[in-house]
């Protein structure tokens, strides 16, 4: 089995593949909305970018090790998160991204931008560990196609990063090609799990622990009734500047902070089954923008703060032969899909530091989860806790 040793290395509770666990383990905990934190729009069955249909999430998470950093042997707190568009299919979807700040990293997207196309999963992982994870999606791709398949001669996967130094040791190199397989062999549909798992298990946002956080919106227009998704790996963010449901939470959790100022990165990924061509899923991912405004982004120097978006519609597209007869909302039907865009971002980073739980990684450096008391009390103060 080729990725079979390295899940030995899984943390007990993380590494939960097949799908009854994972769906246990996503239900099991709180999220965002379990708290009564109020957000506008409706969610799908799942909140979450699975409910796209078609759309599966996998993840590989790697935890080993406690005490003082041995660059090599650990402590490793780091992953890797698998989105396939449309699961075992290999058909390519309409895609665009969007680089807020530059920052970052998400390979193939000059392809992306020029085809408008996405041929292939969305891999997250860590900053260093691009290239292997790069690499073992090419050989995924040989190993499961044939040489007249898109991508089997040759092939520009989308592979992005948010930085786990502070917890894991980064310069260790301890994803490998397995870990990569295993993310998209177990990929999934139905709830996807949260917080310190795959690609953002080492990750901090607004200085409490981030990760892998997921939200989805039900939309509504004149021509039909779509649903759009959105998963981030969130790493981003200075405690200060948090907002969640429109009130300050970071000044009023004030203790424990790792470096008071913006540092780090988000990477988010928008799925919607609405037949959307580049140019506008470009404008989709643009507007991921406000979403992570409404959190209290502002983008910062040191923050890669990338962003793709497709659509599961017109299947067939990027075929070789023949006219291709395409189907696509009016610009002017665009709005719905806007605003469920900024909801869905918003939703999904608060859904990730709920899920995630205190982690200590290299050197003993401590970061603390979202305290959920704490948090209820805040939006209780300002009158902000749903009912």
């Amino acid at each position: 089995m080729f990725w079979g040793p390295r899940v030995k290395r899984l943390h007990a509770i993380a590494a939960v593949f097949i799908f009854l666990s994972t769906e246990l383990s996503a239900q099991s905990k709180p999220r965002a909305r379990d708290l009564g934190v109020p957000f506008d729009g409706t969610p799908g069955t799942y909140n979450a970018i699975t409910d796209v249909k078609g759309v599966e999430v996998g993840h590989t998470t790697l935890i080993s090790g406690e005490g003082k950093l041995i660059v090599g042997k650990g402590p490793v707190r780091t992953g890797v998160t698998a989105i396939r568009p449309r699961g075992n299919s290999t058909d390519a979807v309409f895609a665009a991204w969007f680089t807020l700040n530059g920052n970052g990293e998400m390979t193939g997207t000059t392809w992306v931008e020029d085809s408008g196309f996405l041929d292939g999963p969305v891999m997250i992982t860590n900053t260093h560990s691009v290239g292997v994870v790069r690499d073992a999606v090419i050989a995924w791709k040989v190993k499961h196609g044939s040489p007249d398949m898109e991508g089997y001669w040759w092939s520009l996967p989308v592979v992005a990063e948010t930085w786990d130094g502070y917890l894991n040791d980064i310069n260790g190199f301890h994803v490998t090609a397995d870990d990569a397989w295993h993310a998209l062999e177990s990929a999934h549909s139905g709830p996807v799990e949260e917080g310190n798992v795959g690609g953002g298990t080492g990750m901090i946002c607004n200085e409490f622990k981030g990760g892998i956080g997921t939200s989805s919106r039900l939309v509504h227009a004149a021509e039909g009734d779509f649903t759009l998704g959105v998963l981030v790996q969130c790493n981003y963010g200075s405690r200060e500047q948090l907002r969640i449901a429109g009130i300050n939470v970071g000044r009023e959790i004030r203790e424990h902070t790792v470096w008071d100022k913006d540092v780090g990165s988000i990477i988010v990924v928008v799925a919607t089954d609405a037949p959307l061509i580049p140019t506008q899923l470009k404008r989709v991912a643009k507007k991921v923008s406000l979403g992570l405004g409404r959190d209290g982004s502002y983008s910062g120097d040191g923050s890669g703060d990338i962003f793709i978006a497709f659509s599961t519609a017109n299947a067939g597209a990027v075929g070789s032969k023949g006219l291709h007869p395409l189907t696509m909302l009016p610009n002017d039907s665009l709005d719905p899909i806007f605003l469920a865009t900024v909801q869905a971002t918003e939703e999904a980073v608060v859904n990730a530091m709920v899920a995630a739980e205190t982690m200590t990684g290299i050197n003993g450096h401590t970061v603390i989860a979202l305290p959920h008391d704490r948090l209820r009390e805040v939006l209780k103060k300002y009158n902000r806790l749903a009912q």
